[in-house]
This record gives structure tokens, C-alpha cells and sequence, in this order.
């Protein structure tokens, strides 16, 4: 009987401490509950008789992890990842060997003084290389995420792309008379940066002029301001010339206000930076820049700029980092340029109970679980991620405490037993 009672407090012991363990972890991020299983003890041997024979106590056959998801919290972190489905993060305590790594459900990430992420114990997430342009993965070779604080060399501006509508209601004007200077000698202007081979801005403005002298016609003039002010730049082999010089081009639109043909149709290109005077502080003075109209039209509407884009940049540095609910880490920076990082990887097992604890809130596979499975985010089993956003513990508090007083009633009523046996000992060893 003592051993019967000794084993139901060991039961109800283990059952107590797995609550308590349960509740101690209400608030970290990505716990999963354990709850202790429990079988009987029963043996009997050909000496005994089988009806007659009673159990031998209780016994602890598991603790078993329960991973159904937890509630959300969140955050104004957008480092701060919430798996919704099925998945584990993949951690690694050497970023130079990520083969060595545990999962975790715990999202809780931030940028070391290396620009890489990861946890609170500054283990590293793993991911995917990204083709920053396309977006699609590379390389499904799991590495140690960075966030780089400067993106790209400087990109020297080659196009610049031109969409609008020219009022076909303006006044016409004499282009020869063209000032820059003047906004009463033409109708209307707008700017763009451009870059030099070194990352130097340029302001690039373009002045739109209705010909007096012809019906339909409108002559482009362009101007780039560099550190010692506006200057006039020319079109190599342009159609249109103002009194002092200057070369620009035309376009010439049909009488239901569509393009008929700009320049006479020749290419719409600049002379070389260098022979516009610009001050270059050193860059690639042979640098031009080719004008790409977007379908201009002459219509009886407003001065409306459809399309006004260059393909030059700046160095960037990082102002912003999003992360999408497929895994993909995009940074913002400085010189407008939005650059898919990397994919945050995803792994599931088989047999999530078969996962061996480490604490910190991680696990790592065991032969019961089976082997890792990579993926992606948002593809096939594996759920998407949000940014912004934990995932809670996933103990429920009241039935914790209700669990709690369930083993305290059990562990009283052995140790009652104990007791009552005790009592019955005592008893017979003072028989006279």
C-alpha cells in the first residue's frame, strides 16, 4: 500500500510541477504548454491471482508538448514575427554554421551592432538569398539574415522617362525667345534629380513651349542645376533653337491630339554632361541622357505629367525595414529605392511532439520527431508570417489554475493514504 501511495505522490508531484512550469511561462513569447500523462502500474505473476490482484500505483509515461497556436500581441516592431500556421523560425547560435541550428516559435528579433538578426539570446534567423531584382529566391541555402545599412553603389542616370498632357488651349508662344530665366517665355516647366556617376544630384528641369509659328507644335527646351546654379543643356541633333544657342527638340502632335512624331523622329538625347559646363566635382563628364516619351498627347485638359521617372540613384541608406507575409524582408533607403533583402526560412517536422526542448523557448529534432523540412512562408503547409506582430504562450490561465488545485487535491488525498497506512502499521506493531 506505502508503495501505491508513494507512487500517486510522485504523480501527483510531476503533475504539479508541469503546471507550475506552465504558468511561471505565461508571458514568454512562442511558449508551448506541457501536459504530464500518466498510466498504471499493474503486474501479476503465475502465483497470483489475476481477479484478485489490485495495481500497483501510477506512473509517468509523458510530458507531451502542445503546439496549438497562442494569441497575438502587437507591436509597433516591424522585427517582431508571428508564425500563423503550421512552421518553426530556424535559428543558429554560429552564423557561419547554420547547418547547427534549433526552431523557435519565438519572433521576438532585432538588429545586432552588425546589422544581422537576431533573438534576445543573439542566436541568428536563418534565411534564403534573394535576387534583389526580381525578388526570387537564389540560392535555398539556409544563411544568417542581414540587413545591410547602405544599399548600392551610385547609379549614374541613362533614362528619363517622359509622359504628359500639353494643353492644347495654352498660348502660343515664339521659341526663340526662350529664357529659362523668363516664365513669360514659355508655357509650362517640371523637374526630376538626376545622378552622376558619383551619386551627385542634379535638378533637371524640362520647358514645354506652344510654337507660334506652326499649329500642333511644342519645343522642349532642358536645364540641369548643379552647385553653381542653372545651365542650359542641349539635345544632340535636336530640331528646336532659341535665340541664345540652346538646342531642344520638338513634338508635333495630330489634329486628335495624339503624338505624330518628336524630333522629326530622331533619338532625344543630351550632349555630354561635360559639354554643358556642369560642375561634375569629378564624375564621368561624357555622361548624356536619353529622353523616353510615354504617348505625349495634345488634348483640351489640364498640364498633367503622367510619367516622370529616371533610372539613376544615390547610395542609400536604410530608413525603413518591412517584412510581407511570405517571409520577404524589404529595406527602404535613403535614395528612394525599396530592396528585397532576403526570405525569412521556414521549417516543420512530422512529429512536433518528437521535438526535443532546449529551453529558450526552442527545440531541436530528434529521431521521434523526424528530420527537418525547409520551405517557404505562404507555400504549401507552411503558414505565413506577420510583422508587427508575437505570438502569446498558449496556456489557457484559468484551466492552469483549475489543473492546479486538481493536483493539489490529489497530491492531499496520497499523502492522506500514506498517512492512513502509516496509522495501520503503528496499530498492529503495538498488538499485545
Amino acid at each position: 500500500m506505502s508503495y501505491v501511495a508513494l507512487s500517486g505522490l510522485a504523480a501527483a508531484q510531476k503533475d504539479l510541477n508541469t503546471t507550475s512550469n506552465n504558468l511561471a511561462n505565461a508571458n514568454t513569447y512562442g511558449f508551448k504548454e506541457s501536459r504530464a500523462e500518466f498510466g498504471d502500474v499493474y503486474s501479476s505473476s503465475l502465483f497470483s491471482n489475476a481477479k484478485t490482484t489490485t495495481g500497483g500505483g501510477a506512473q509517468t509515461t509523458k510530458v507531451a508538448q502542445q503546439f496549438h497556436e497562442g494569441s497575438s500581441i502587437y507591436t509597433n516592431n516591424p522585427m517582431d514575427l508571428r508564425i500563423s500556421g503550421q512552421g518553426f523560425f530556424a535559428v543558429a547560435k554560429d552564423r557561419l554554421q547554420p547547418a547547427t541550428n534549433e526552431l523557435s516559435r519565438n519572433g521576438a528579433f532585432h538588429l545586432d551592432n552588425e546589422n544581422y538578426v537576431t533573438t534576445s539570446n543573439d542566436e541568428f534567423l536563418l534565411g534564403y538569398e534573394v535576387d534583389p531584382e526580381s525578388g526570387n529566391v537564389s540560392s535555398y541555402e539556409p544563411k544568417a539574415l542581414k540587413i545591410p545599412d547602405q544599399f548600392g553603389k551610385p547609379k549614374p542616370t541613362e533614362n528619363v522617362e517622359i509622359g504628359m498632357n500639353l494643353p492644347a488651349t495654352e498660348v502660343p508662344k515664339d521659341p526663340a525667345l526662350f529664357d529659362m530665366n523668363d516664365p513669360d517665355t514659355y508655357n509650362k516647366s517640371t523637374s526630376v534629380t538626376t545622378y552622376d556617376s558619383l551619386g551627385q544630384p542634379y535638378k533637371m528641369t524640362t520647358y514645354y513651349v506652344k510654337d507660334a509659328t506652326q499649329p500642333n507644335r511644342w519645343n522642349v527646351f532642358y536645364s540641369s542645376t548643379d552647385t553653381d546654379g542653372e545651365k542650359p543643356v542641349n539635345i544632340n541633333g535636336g530640331d528646336s533653337t532659341n535665340a541664345a544657342g540652346q538646342i531642344g527638340h520638338s513634338i508635333i502632335f495630330n489634329n486628335d491630339g495624339t503624338t505624330q512624331s518628336i524630333n522629326a523622329g530622331q533619338p532625344v538625347a543630351t550632349t555630354t554632361l561635360g559639354e554643358n559646363g556642369l560642375n561634375l566635382n569629378g564624375a564621368d563628364p561624357s555622361q548624356t541622357l536619353t529622353m523616353k516619351f510615354d504617348n505625349p498627347t495634345q488634348f483640351s485638359a489640364p498640364f498633367e505629367m503622367r510619367r516622370f521617372s529616371e533610372d539613376g540613384a544615390t547610395t542609400g541608406y536604410l530608413s525603413k525595414v518591412d517584412i510581407d507575409k511570405s517571409g520577404n524582408i524589404v529595406g527602404s533607403y535613403s535614395n528612394g529605392k525599396d530592396v528585397t533583402l532576403g526570405r525569412v526560412a521556414m521549417v516543420r517536422v512530422t512529429n512536433q511532439q518528437g521535438l526535443a526542448q532546449n529551453g529558450g523557448t526552442q527545440w531541436s529534432t530528434t529521431q521521434a520527431s523526424g528530420a527537418a523540412i525547409w520551405g517557404e512562408a505562404n507555400q504549401g503547409s507552411f503558414g505565413d508570417i506577420q510583422s508587427g506582430t508575437l505570438e502569446q504562450s498558449n496556456i489557457d490561465m484559468t484551466q492552469e489554475l483549475v489543473d492546479l488545485i486538481s493536483a493539489q487535491r490529489n497530491f492531499q488525498a496520497n499523502s492522506r493514504s500514506l498517512d492512513v497506512h502509516n496509522q495501520l502499521q503503528q496499530n498492529i506493531l503495538q498488538i499485545r
